[in-house]
């Protein structure tokens, strides 16, 4: 963006004349996350520049630095270069240390630099040591367009560090089909082609259900006619990922549909038919699943545990538990002996009907047939239990899922803490919490700010301010959300003083609480007459209050700082 001193210099003008005058103008360590060193004003015969007053300057000096104009505003060309460019480079990374290396690498496209040369270069110019894993972070987040993406990764690839391998295309074919950028996707396999390096079925079922997912499934299956010039033969594995795409995604009738149409052009296998029968099973369709069994009994395949855990699936779906009990109890008689997959449908059947005793029987049962539960199995069980309030043996269940050496994922030790920070006191959120933190488990956000919420509302700030540094230990920065937290439990327990200094940190920071902790606090301190040091946390909250107010007109102006 082309800036002139001149332009400048009106708007602060402009603007010292409105209600919006913020503190941060004046500050220079609450407003930049970086030091600016202090230039001493310079008389200047511009008449105009004359009226401007010392906090003006001060902002047309910080300005200057942060931007590549000269801070003598009387200057005709704004972007005049010094004559040493080397020092010019090392200022403005400096300026841009902060940014982690895939936020620089993005920052070039925001430039709108012309001309595929001109970008590379720039690109070249941030002097980050490049890895897979930083161009992965550099497509899959942000907002960069289909040709942005393109254009970055066709950079990267002719770094050493980057391997021209599929698992290099796969990174960028995965982004660019999740935002549905098919023309891209398209043109990346081609050029994936003339490079030497062949399509694999990982990269396929990526590339087959971001068609899926956005509902062209015609184009999917177009995409599987076409798979030979990409590398690949048109054969029963391809043939089964894109039937498992498509049931995934629910289009089991067109899944159905297309099997029924290449019947005798491609062969099928037995995983071929049970993917089509998972995928009704999941739907709870009973009549489908049992016409599509009896066309693979047919074809001379007979059903393996898989397909009676989809049969049993489905008709716990579809409510019908006694013939699933059937079923299950004469598997052995066909050959067939439970699985942990078989004993799971069972489990979850009497779930869902709220058999809590015969769920836990299926559950013995397959530990007294030596077949190992899975992490599946747990998670359903303990959801369950958690979800009908019974703590006691979702913590034991919890212990014995530990003891078997299974280390739930983040997201399921989430969803454990989720209910019960909903009802009942901490005691039990904080033993699931420090168990799975011991076997290495990391905790999400979203779990800290839930044991956060519960230890405040009853008062524990001991616990509250430890699971607090054990956040930050865990590399989570605080938001106003975790402030207002640990305020509300110092409030709670009357622990005033430490609470102000809580909330002045929050302020420093650039968040400013809502109106009902502030409120509290405030009443509080004037309930046991700190009647001054109210006010002070009175004026500090009504800067950190109209600072916020400029941050929303400048943004609503474009200025985004």
């Amino acid at each position: 963006m082309a800036f002139q001193s001149g332009r400048f210099v009106g708007f602060l003008e402009r603007f010292n004349r409105t209600r919006y005058h913020s503190h941060y103008l004046s500050s220079p360590t609450s407003f930049f996350p970086f030091p600016f060193s202090t230039l001493d004003d310079q008389p200047s015969p511009n008449p105009i520049k004359n009226e401007i007053n010392p906090k003006e300057r001060f902002v047309l000096d910080q300005l200057s630095e942060l931007l590549p104009i000269p801070r003598n505003s009387s200057a005709p060309n704004p972007f005049r270069y010094s004559e040493n460019r080397t020092k010019q480079v090392a200022e403005f990374r400096a300026v841009d240390g902060f940014l982690l290396p895939e936020e620089k690498l993005r920052g070039v496209f925001l430039q709108k630099l012309k001309g595929k040369t001109a970008i590379e270069q720039a690109l070249t110019n941030v002097g980050i040591e490049l890895s897979l894993d930083i161009v992965a972070r550099v497509v899959n987040t942000g907002n960069l367009g289909g040709e942005a993406m393109v254009m970055f990764f066709n950079w990267a690839i002719k770094n050493p560090a980057i391997a021209k391998d599929i698992n290099s295309y796969r990174v960028i074919i995965k982004a660019l089909g999740r935002r549905n950028f098919f023309k891209f996707v398209t043109e990346i396999l081609r050029d994936m082609r003339m490079e030497g390096v062949s399509l694999d079925l990982e990269t396929l079922s990526f590339v087959l259900d971001s068609f899926v997912r956005a509902h062209r499934v015609s184009k999917a299956i177009q995409m599987f006619g076409n798979v030979e010039e990409f590398g690949l033969k048109c054969n029963t594995e391809c043939l089964n990922v894109l039937l498992q795409c498509m049931c995934h995604r629910s289009h089991v009738g067109a899944a159905n549909s297309f099997l029924n149409s290449v019947k005798g052009k491609i062969p099928f296998d037995c995983m071929t038919y049970n993917v089509i029968i998972g995928g009704w099973s999941k739907l709870g369709r009973v009549s489908e699943t049992e016409s599509v069994l009896k066309a693979m009994l047919v074809d001379g395949f007979s059903p393996d545990c898989l397909t009676f855990s989809y049969l049993i699936e489905g008709l716990g779906r579809a409510g019908r538990i006694d013939d699933a009990v059937e079923i299950f109890e004469h598997m052995k008689e066909k050959g067939c002996v439970p699985e942990t997959g078989t004993y799971n449908a069972m489990i979850f059947n009497s779930i869902s009907v709220g058999d809590f005793d015969g769920c836990m029987k299926y559950y013995k049962s397959m530990l007294s047939n030596n077949c190992d539960p899975d992490v599946i199995t747990y998670t359903k069980l303990i959801a369950a239990f958690l979800k009908a309030r019974k703590v006691a043996d979702a913590l034991e269940l919890f212990d014995e899922m530990l003891n078997h050496g299974l280390i739930p994922c983040t997201g399921t030790v989430t969803s454990f803490l989720e209910p019960l920070c909903s009802y009942g006191p901490p005691h039990a959120a904080m033993l699931i919490y420090k168990k799975a933190r011991k076997v290495g488990c990391r905790i999400s956000l979203s779990a800290y700010k839930l044991l956060l919420m519960r230890l405040s509302r009853f008062g524990k700030c001991g616990m509250l301010l430890s699971i607090w540094d054990e956040m930050q230990e865990c590399g989570y920065s605080s938001d106003m959300e975790v402030y207002e937290y640990v305020i509300n439990g110092l409030c709670n327990i009357g622990q005033l003083e430490n609470a102000v200094l809580v909330m002045e940190e929050s302020l420093q920071k650039g968040f400013c609480p809502s109106r009902l902790i502030y409120s509290k606090l405030n009443n509080k301190l004037l309930a046991l007459n700190k009647v001054e040091r109210a006010y002070k946390l009175y004026l500090k909250i009504k800067d950190a209050r109209r600072d916020e107010n400029a941050r929303r007109y400048w943004r609503a102006n474009g200025w985004h700082f």
